[in-house]
């Protein structure tokens, strides 16, 4: 599933055809994705000039001239693709070609830019709705997410405070996405790792405990760690244009190579990159997904 990096970076890849470009013509290939389009899809879409182009958390969003937005989700194999009158490309040294079945090219923007943006799902697990702006903050999938773990009111203070009493581990905790948004398997581990912490803590150990008259919830310097390390973690992967493990592509077709710079993910059995650790990558199964930490230098 493509995480709050993979997402940015196609966000990015449609900016500069899409942003402040009309929609031409929306086509609906099918009648669903994962879920079934709304009946007025197409007519809210047709027309309409983009006057902006966001993400929060997983989902992009792109403001309509109408006072709709326009809410996208890749789901587990969904791509967009940026076709240009010239067949402009600029592949990189990680570009992929994509495949030419159209089969799965389930829905299409023809825009005022010039551009043909088509969306591309083979198991169509991705969905798109169409939203009015005042309703966003009563839409059940978005008015449940935590912070964007890449805005300014995310910080150390915000993430202790979260975690206060909580008793899950700290991997479940950073998983949950009303603690914190966009964040997934994949950076959480690496997040983790070099923060030096294991993804067995408890979570509530990132707030200070409580004295008697005295109030405790002070972020500790754990969390102060795991913040800069998120930090990181998720800006040099957006630099790298994502981590292509299976599915994710960028606009232009190049692969993101994060992956490249994993420091313990899908690294099981191999030293520890930690300098001076030694120790080795271990693998086990949390909450149902597979956790990648080294023992000796996350504690």
């Amino acid at each position: 599933m493509p995480e709050l990096p993979e997402v940015e970076t196609v966000r990015r890849g449609l900016q500069p055809v899409m942003e402040g470009a009309k929609i031409l013509v929306a086509e609906a290939r099918r009648t669903d994705l994962r879920f079934p389009f709304q009946p007025d899809f197409v007519a809210r879409l047709q027309g309409q000039v983009v006057t902006g182009l966001g993400r929060r958390a997983k989902y992009l969003m792109a403001d309509l001239a109408s006072g709709d937005v326009l809410l996208m989700h890749l789901g587990m194999s969904g791509s967009f693709r940026v076709i240009k009158p010239d067949n402009e490309a600029a592949p990189g040294e990680f570009h992929y070609p994509r495949g030419k079945d159209s089969t799965h090219d389930h829905v299409l923007f023809r825009m005022s830019s010039g551009a043909d943006i088509v969306f591309n799902d083979p198991r169509r697990f991705g969905y798109m709705k169409v939203i009015a702006r005042n309703a966003l903050e009563d839409e059940p999938l978005l008015r449940d997410l935590g912070p964007e773990p890449l805005g300014n009111e995310f910080d150390a203070a915000m993430l202790a405070r979260s975690c206060e009493g909580k008793t899950t581990s700290l991997k479940a905790a950073l998983l949950d996405q009303r603690v914190v948004a966009g964040l997934g398997n994949i950076y959480v581990c690496e997040a983790l790792h070099r923060s030096h912490l294991s993804p067995r803590r408890i979570a509530a150990t990132l707030a200070t405990k409580g004295r008697k008259g005295v109030g405790g919830g002070e972020p500790t310097d754990h969390a102060k760690r795991l913040v800069s390390a998120i930090h990181t973690v998720l800006n040099d992967a957006i630099k790298a244009g994502g981590s292509s493990l299976r599915d994710h592509r960028q606009t232009s077709g190049e692969l993101g190579y994060f992956q490249h710079s994993f420091k313990v993910y899908d690294r099981e059995g191999e030293t520890c990159k930690t300098p001076g650790c030694g120790g080795t990558v271990k693998r086990f199964t949390q909450n149902g997904r597979s956790t990648f930490w080294c023992p000796k230098c996350q504690k």
